[in-house]
Protein backbone atom coordinates (compact mmCIF):
# COMPACT_ATOMS: atom_id res chain seq x y z
CA UNK A 1 0.00 0.00 0.00
CA UNK A 2 1.47 3.50 -1.05
CA UNK A 3 1.58 6.11 1.61
CA UNK A 4 -0.20 9.19 -0.05
CA UNK A 5 1.92 12.33 -0.40
CA UNK A 6 1.37 14.71 1.70
CA UNK A 7 1.29 18.88 1.69
CA UNK A 8 1.13 21.23 3.95
CA UNK A 9 -2.41 23.41 4.39
CA UNK A 10 0.41 26.10 4.14
CA UNK A 11 1.80 25.33 0.82
CA UNK A 12 -0.99 24.09 -0.65
CA UNK A 13 -2.79 27.24 -0.10
CA UNK A 14 0.59 28.85 -1.43
CA UNK A 15 0.25 26.88 -4.55
CA UNK A 16 -3.42 27.51 -5.27
CA UNK A 17 -2.29 31.47 -4.92
CA UNK A 18 0.18 31.29 -7.35
CA UNK A 19 -1.84 29.54 -9.85
CA UNK A 20 -4.50 31.83 -9.30
CA UNK A 21 -2.29 34.96 -9.89
CA UNK A 22 -0.09 33.65 -12.62
CA UNK A 23 -3.40 33.04 -14.75
CA UNK A 24 -4.55 36.66 -13.66
CA UNK A 25 -1.45 38.02 -14.85
CA UNK A 26 -1.77 36.68 -18.44
CA UNK A 27 -5.05 38.70 -18.94
CA UNK A 28 -4.61 42.47 -20.42
CA UNK A 29 -4.72 45.12 -17.62
CA UNK A 30 -7.62 47.16 -16.38
CA UNK A 31 -7.52 50.83 -14.66
CA UNK A 32 -9.97 52.73 -12.74
CA UNK A 33 -9.20 55.78 -11.63
CA UNK A 34 -11.39 58.76 -9.97
CA UNK A 35 -11.77 62.34 -12.26
CA UNK A 36 -13.70 65.40 -11.50
CA UNK A 37 -17.18 64.28 -12.53
CA UNK A 38 -16.65 60.42 -11.46
CA UNK A 39 -15.12 57.33 -11.97
CA UNK A 40 -12.94 56.36 -15.19
CA UNK A 41 -12.76 52.33 -16.48
CA UNK A 42 -10.38 51.69 -18.67
CA UNK A 43 -9.49 48.17 -20.19
CA UNK A 44 -7.04 47.16 -22.44
CA UNK A 45 -9.57 45.23 -25.08
CA UNK A 46 -9.92 44.93 -28.68
CA UNK A 47 -13.15 42.57 -28.39
CA UNK A 48 -16.48 44.25 -28.87
CA UNK A 49 -18.23 41.33 -28.04
CA UNK A 50 -16.45 40.35 -24.63
CA UNK A 51 -16.51 43.33 -21.95
CA UNK A 52 -14.35 43.65 -19.17
CA UNK A 53 -16.62 46.70 -18.03
CA UNK A 54 -20.60 46.47 -16.76
CA UNK A 55 -23.08 47.82 -15.21
CA UNK A 56 -24.11 46.14 -12.47
CA UNK A 57 -26.66 48.87 -10.81
CA UNK A 58 -27.71 52.28 -10.66
CA UNK A 59 -24.85 54.13 -9.50
CA UNK A 60 -22.12 50.84 -9.26
CA UNK A 61 -19.76 49.30 -11.70
CA UNK A 62 -18.09 46.33 -11.91
CA UNK A 63 -14.05 45.48 -13.66
CA UNK A 64 -12.68 42.16 -14.13
CA UNK A 65 -9.53 40.48 -15.33
CA UNK A 66 -8.65 37.30 -15.83
CA UNK A 67 -10.81 34.11 -16.97
CA UNK A 68 -13.80 35.54 -18.89
CA UNK A 69 -15.85 32.77 -18.48
CA UNK A 70 -15.23 33.17 -14.05
CA UNK A 71 -15.82 36.35 -13.66
CA UNK A 72 -19.52 36.94 -16.18
CA UNK A 73 -20.93 34.10 -13.90
CA UNK A 74 -19.82 36.83 -11.26
CA UNK A 75 -21.05 39.59 -12.94
CA UNK A 76 -24.72 38.00 -13.48
CA UNK A 77 -24.62 36.60 -10.05
CA UNK A 78 -23.91 41.05 -8.99
CA UNK A 79 -27.04 41.97 -11.31
CA UNK A 80 -29.11 39.65 -9.78
CA UNK A 81 -28.04 40.38 -6.29
CA UNK A 82 -28.56 43.80 -6.68
CA UNK A 83 -31.87 43.24 -8.66
CA UNK A 84 -33.03 41.19 -5.54
CA UNK A 85 -31.87 43.59 -3.13
CA UNK A 86 -33.33 47.08 -4.89
CA UNK A 87 -37.14 45.09 -5.27
CA UNK A 88 -36.94 43.76 -1.94
CA UNK A 89 -35.97 46.88 0.16
CA UNK A 90 -35.40 50.14 -1.39
CA UNK A 91 -32.34 50.86 -4.55
CA UNK A 92 -30.61 53.08 -2.15
CA UNK A 93 -29.98 49.70 0.24
CA UNK A 94 -28.18 48.35 -3.45
CA UNK A 95 -23.87 49.63 -2.07
CA UNK A 96 -20.89 48.66 -4.05
CA UNK A 97 -19.56 47.81 -0.03
CA UNK A 98 -22.39 45.08 0.34
CA UNK A 99 -21.73 43.77 -3.07
CA UNK A 100 -18.18 43.43 -2.44
CA UNK A 101 -19.21 41.39 0.68
CA UNK A 102 -20.81 39.14 -1.17
CA UNK A 103 -17.93 38.75 -3.91
CA UNK A 104 -15.46 38.09 -1.10
CA UNK A 105 -17.62 35.57 0.61
CA UNK A 106 -17.86 33.57 -2.98
CA UNK A 107 -13.96 34.43 -4.00
CA UNK A 108 -12.84 32.81 -0.65
CA UNK A 109 -15.42 29.86 -0.67
CA UNK A 110 -13.93 29.12 -3.86
CA UNK A 111 -10.30 29.84 -2.99
CA UNK A 112 -10.07 27.79 0.39
CA UNK A 113 -12.09 24.45 -1.53
CA UNK A 114 -10.15 22.24 -2.19
CA UNK A 115 -12.86 20.51 -4.53
CA UNK A 116 -12.16 22.99 -7.00
CA UNK A 117 -9.27 25.24 -8.22
CA UNK A 118 -9.20 28.97 -7.40
CA UNK A 119 -11.13 31.41 -9.74
CA UNK A 120 -8.30 32.59 -11.77
CA UNK A 121 -9.64 36.83 -11.57
CA UNK A 122 -9.33 40.10 -9.78
CA UNK A 123 -12.45 42.50 -9.77
CA UNK A 124 -12.82 46.13 -9.14
CA UNK A 125 -16.35 46.79 -8.00
CA UNK A 126 -17.03 51.05 -7.90
CA UNK A 127 -20.12 53.28 -6.64
CA UNK A 128 -19.82 56.81 -7.46
CA UNK A 129 -21.14 59.02 -4.83
CA UNK A 130 -22.26 62.95 -4.98
CA UNK A 131 -19.17 63.87 -4.22
CA UNK A 132 -15.33 62.79 -5.02
CA UNK A 133 -15.20 62.21 -1.37
CA UNK A 134 -18.41 59.92 -1.47
CA UNK A 135 -16.93 57.26 -4.32
CA UNK A 136 -15.73 54.04 -3.10
CA UNK A 137 -14.04 51.47 -5.00
CA UNK A 138 -13.11 48.42 -4.31
CA UNK A 139 -10.69 45.85 -5.40
CA UNK A 140 -11.02 41.69 -5.13
CA UNK A 141 -8.52 39.40 -5.53
CA UNK A 142 -8.46 35.55 -5.98
CA UNK A 143 -8.75 34.50 -2.30
CA UNK A 144 -11.37 36.81 -1.30
CA UNK A 145 -9.95 39.71 0.55
CA UNK A 146 -11.36 43.52 -0.01
CA UNK A 147 -8.98 46.17 -0.94
CA UNK A 148 -10.32 49.42 -0.27
CA UNK A 149 -8.75 51.70 -3.00
CA UNK A 150 -8.60 55.62 -3.20
CA UNK A 151 -7.78 57.62 -6.47
CA UNK A 152 -6.63 54.84 -8.81
CA UNK A 153 -6.29 51.31 -9.04
CA UNK A 154 -4.64 48.60 -12.00
CA UNK A 155 -5.37 44.88 -12.08
CA UNK A 156 -4.42 42.17 -14.32
CA UNK A 157 -0.95 42.20 -16.49
CA UNK A 158 1.51 44.53 -15.19
CA UNK A 159 -0.39 45.93 -12.42
CA UNK A 160 2.18 47.22 -9.99
CA UNK A 161 4.08 48.96 -12.89
CA UNK A 162 0.98 50.56 -13.76
CA UNK A 163 -0.10 51.56 -10.28
CA UNK A 164 3.54 52.98 -9.45
CA UNK A 165 2.60 55.31 -12.38
CA UNK A 166 -0.98 56.09 -11.71
CA UNK A 167 0.42 56.85 -8.03
CA UNK A 168 2.76 59.33 -9.01
CA UNK A 169 0.79 60.93 -11.69
CA UNK A 170 -2.68 60.86 -10.46
CA UNK A 171 -4.42 64.30 -9.05
CA UNK A 172 -7.90 65.06 -7.76
CA UNK A 173 -10.11 67.15 -10.39
CA UNK A 174 -8.60 65.83 -13.27
CA UNK A 175 -11.09 66.09 -16.29
CA UNK A 176 -12.49 63.06 -17.81
CA UNK A 177 -10.02 63.87 -21.10
CA UNK A 178 -6.99 64.39 -18.70
CA UNK A 179 -8.16 61.19 -16.89
CA UNK A 180 -8.52 59.32 -20.13
CA UNK A 181 -5.26 60.53 -20.89
CA UNK A 182 -3.29 59.28 -17.80
CA UNK A 183 -4.86 56.03 -17.99
CA UNK A 184 -3.75 54.91 -21.83
CA UNK A 185 -0.77 56.09 -20.67
CA UNK A 186 -0.38 53.74 -18.17
CA UNK A 187 -1.66 50.96 -19.73
CA UNK A 188 0.70 51.67 -22.97
CA UNK A 189 3.86 51.72 -21.00
CA UNK A 190 5.35 47.57 -20.98
CA UNK A 191 7.23 45.31 -18.59
CA UNK A 192 10.57 46.75 -19.95
CA UNK A 193 10.16 50.12 -19.55
CA UNK A 194 9.04 51.00 -23.12
CA UNK A 195 5.73 52.40 -24.01
CA UNK A 196 3.54 51.17 -27.03
CA UNK A 197 0.66 52.93 -28.97
CA UNK A 198 -3.00 52.36 -28.21
CA UNK A 199 -5.89 53.21 -30.16
CA UNK A 200 -9.51 53.78 -29.73
CA UNK A 201 -10.40 50.15 -31.37
CA UNK A 202 -8.15 48.72 -28.73
CA UNK A 203 -9.67 50.23 -25.51
CA UNK A 204 -12.68 49.56 -23.97
CA UNK A 205 -13.78 52.62 -21.61
CA UNK A 206 -16.85 53.24 -19.78
CA UNK A 207 -17.51 55.84 -16.66
CA UNK A 208 -19.65 56.28 -13.80
CA UNK A 209 -20.80 59.96 -13.90
CA UNK A 210 -22.48 61.28 -11.29
CA UNK A 211 -23.66 64.92 -13.59
CA UNK A 212 -25.88 62.77 -15.60
CA UNK A 213 -29.61 63.66 -14.85
CA UNK A 214 -31.27 60.08 -14.63
CA UNK A 215 -30.92 57.58 -12.42
CA UNK A 216 -28.01 55.27 -13.89
CA UNK A 217 -24.48 56.83 -13.84
CA UNK A 218 -23.31 54.41 -16.00
CA UNK A 219 -22.37 55.27 -19.63
CA UNK A 220 -20.02 53.52 -22.02
CA UNK A 221 -17.55 55.84 -24.19
CA UNK A 222 -17.80 55.04 -27.92
CA UNK A 223 -16.77 56.10 -30.97
CA UNK A 224 -16.03 59.62 -32.02
CA UNK A 225 -16.38 60.57 -28.50
CA UNK A 226 -13.73 58.23 -27.66
CA UNK A 227 -11.62 59.31 -30.74
CA UNK A 228 -11.80 62.89 -29.37
CA UNK A 229 -10.96 62.49 -26.34
CA UNK A 230 -7.90 60.65 -27.02
CA UNK A 231 -7.24 62.99 -29.82
CA UNK A 232 -7.30 65.98 -27.16
CA UNK A 233 -4.42 65.13 -24.47
CA UNK A 234 -6.57 66.94 -22.38
CA UNK A 235 -6.45 70.46 -23.34
CA UNK A 236 -8.46 72.78 -21.61
CA UNK A 237 -10.69 73.78 -24.98
CA UNK A 238 -11.53 70.26 -25.48
CA UNK A 239 -12.35 69.45 -22.35
CA UNK A 240 -14.82 72.24 -22.40
CA UNK A 241 -16.36 71.00 -25.63
CA UNK A 242 -16.50 67.15 -23.85
CA UNK A 243 -18.36 68.79 -21.21
CA UNK A 244 -20.94 70.06 -23.71
CA UNK A 245 -22.99 66.41 -24.50
CA UNK A 246 -20.64 64.09 -22.01
CA UNK A 247 -23.53 61.16 -22.68
CA UNK A 248 -23.59 62.00 -26.48
CA UNK A 249 -22.55 58.59 -28.25
CA UNK A 250 -22.51 56.45 -24.99
CA UNK A 251 -24.47 53.54 -24.38
CA UNK A 252 -27.11 53.56 -22.28
CA UNK A 253 -28.20 50.05 -22.51
CA UNK A 254 -25.91 46.79 -21.15
CA UNK A 255 -25.19 44.12 -23.39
Amino acid sequence: MTTPFYVSPQQAMADRAEYARKGIARGRSVVVLQYADGILFVAENPSRALHKVSEIYDRIAFAAVGKYNEFENLRIGGVRYADLRGYTYDRDDVTARGLANVYAQTLGTIFSSAAEKPYEVELIVAEVGDGPEDDQIYRLPHDGSIVDEHGSVAVGGNADQISSYLDQRHREGLTLAEALKLAVESLARDNNGGERSLTAEQLEVAVLDRTRPQQRKFKRVLGRQLARLLESEGSPADSAAEGESPAEESSDTEE
